[in-house]
């Protein structure tokens, strides 16, 4: 049998393929993940786009150690200034999930200063070993020539379809003869594939001073938003240290501050008994007294880990998707990347629209519009790798909002605690405890389903696995050579071996 070069899981089965082919050339992990979140802005537009930003967790096999890792954080930022309140575009919008509707805030004063053009080639500059050119060329073709809508992007835009008519611009952009696409239907993004083509051939500054960076700043300035060119221009990727915490043979490596999901699932891992692997009821409770706790002072993730840590102004959470690769050299990217559900108004001529994270009721605690100018924004997104003792390598991470962090909770237990196989580790049912109040899949046997019943009060039982409790994509490498790899089901996770 022929040697494998690595594997992959992913929210789409396109942005999977993406990856695939380029570890299957001899591509890295870091030029894997590059490529395939490069499709996610096509094949995922709702959750991924040139607009938006993220986190990349690298770890560099080429280091001693256990290898080194380093978190790439290209989340979006805070503008330098705010326009008057009577000039900003800023409207709300409610979107309908069918057991409970949902106010999103849209608009050109809905964006913060995107970060994922700038974060894509810092990665691919310090690890990447492919041309950014055929990186990009699996997204390129994809949007040329259409992409079939798999179920779970068709509900996703039932879901934002106010957002999605927002504007005429809009509604061009993701509607067919003037109805939303039902899964089958294959859209295409000219404009997507031209935007990206350009920005793989002349680099990052196209997006940061020049030509679409022009496009970006005028479509916020003439519709009264705050993004300037200015701050386009100066947007800065950050390189930061990952947290480190024990879990079983496992050292886990977690998103740091200002991020404040990396900080939640390593004092949640702290509380658990890892000599009861698979106690659910004290899972339940390390996520309760968890939470009790950093709703006390919910800027502060430095309390959280008992020390200083910077202060974000709050954490968004909405509008996310994951991929996790690792090659057969051992590196591992996991990255999680978000656009929010985008601001409605598309950036003219280039197919996506800006991100609307500014209009997330989390970062607005004293009202729209009071936030910190230039600041890093905080986010519950927790990318991650976990390395054992033995040499073995798990990356993993998760989309879904305020669920992020106890959906890989619960997945590193199962798999670093517990010792199950990733598959099993990611589709077992899941719980989520927030305010007092516990949700969780009606799947756990019986005296389980009892003691936690009895423990919470307040709960609501699903009645099967739902995206409510996240989207864990996983890739994995054992101390063999052998690779693992599973995506989420419930959020149309796919994986592959290359």
């Amino acid at each position: 049998m022929s040697q494998r070069h690595g594997a992959i899981a992913a929210g789409h089965p396109l942005t999977v393929e993406a990856g695939a082919e380029v570890l299957a050339e001899g591509g890295n992990a870091f030029d894997a993940a590059i490529a395939a979140l490069w499709m996610a802005c096509v094949c995922e537009p709702v959750l991924a786009s040139p607009g938006g930003g993220g986190f990349l967790t690298a770890l560099s096999a080429d280091r001693p150690a256990g290898g080194q890792s380093r978190v790439f954080d290209f989340f979006p930022a805070t503008p330098a200034a705010r326009r008057r309140e009577d000039e900003i575009e800023f409207a709300e919008i409610e979107v309908d999930f069918g057991t409970a509707r949902q106010a999103f805030h849209v608009g050109a004063g809905a964006s913060a200063v995107p970060g994922f053009v700038p974060g894509l080639f810092a990665v691919h500059e310090a690890l990447g070993s492919v041309p950014m050119r055929r990186l990009a060329e699996p997204a390129i073709n994809a949007a040329r020539t259409g992409v079939e809508i798999r179920p779970l992007q068709a509900y996703l835009l039932q879901v934002v379809e106010p957002i999605c008519r927002w504007t005429a611009g809009a509604e061009a952009l993701f509607t067919l003869d003037g109805k939303l696409p039902q899964a089958g239907a294959v859209m295409r993004n000219g404009d997507l594939g031209e935007a990206i083509d350009a920005i793989a051939r002349e680099g990052p500054r196209i997006a940061t001073e020049g030509e679409i960076a022009a496009a970006m700043a005028s479509v916020s300035t003439d519709h009264g938003g705050h993004l300037s060119a200015q701050d386009l221009r100066s947007y800065a990727v950050e390189l930061r240290a990952p947290i480190p915490i024990t879990a079983g043979g496992y050292e886990v490596r977690l998103n740091p501050p200002p991020a404040l999901g990396g900080a939640l699932v390593a004092a949640m891992l702290a509380r658990l008994d890892s000599g009861a692997a698979e106690d659910h009821i004290g899972r339940a409770r390390a996520v309760d007294e968890v939470d009790r706790f950093w709703r006390e002072a919910p800027t502060d993730p430095g309390r959280l880990l008992g020390g200083a840590a910077p202060r974000p102004a709050q954490a968004t959470s909405r509008g996310t998707t994951h991929v996790s690769v690792i090659d057969r050299q051992g590196n591992a990217a996991a990255a999680t990347v978000s656009n929010g559900e985008g601001n409605g108004r598309p950036v003219p001529g280039c197919g996506f629209m800006l991100n609307n994270i500014l209009g997330e009721d989390d970062l607005n605690p004293d009202g729209f519009h009071r936030w910190r100018t230039a600041t890093r924004l905080g986010s519950m997104m927790a990318p991650c790798v976990a390395v054992h003792r033995d040499g073995a390598v798990v990356a993993l991470g998760s989309g879904g909002s305020n669920r992020i962090r106890t959906a890989i909770l619960q997945v590193i237990a199962n798999r670093c605690l517990a010792g199950m196989p990733i598959a099993e580790a990611i589709e077992a049912p899941r719980l989520h405890v927030e305010r007092g109040r516990l949700d969780f899949e009606d799947l756990f046997p019986g005296g389980v389903r009892e003691a936690l019943t009895a423990a919470f009060p307040d709960h609501l039982a699903w009645p099967e696995r739902n995206l409510y409790f996240g989207g864990v994509h996983a890739a994995e490498r054992n101390a063999r050579g052998g690779f693992e790899a599973a995506g989420d089901p419930r959020r149309g996770g796919a994986s592959r071996i290359a």
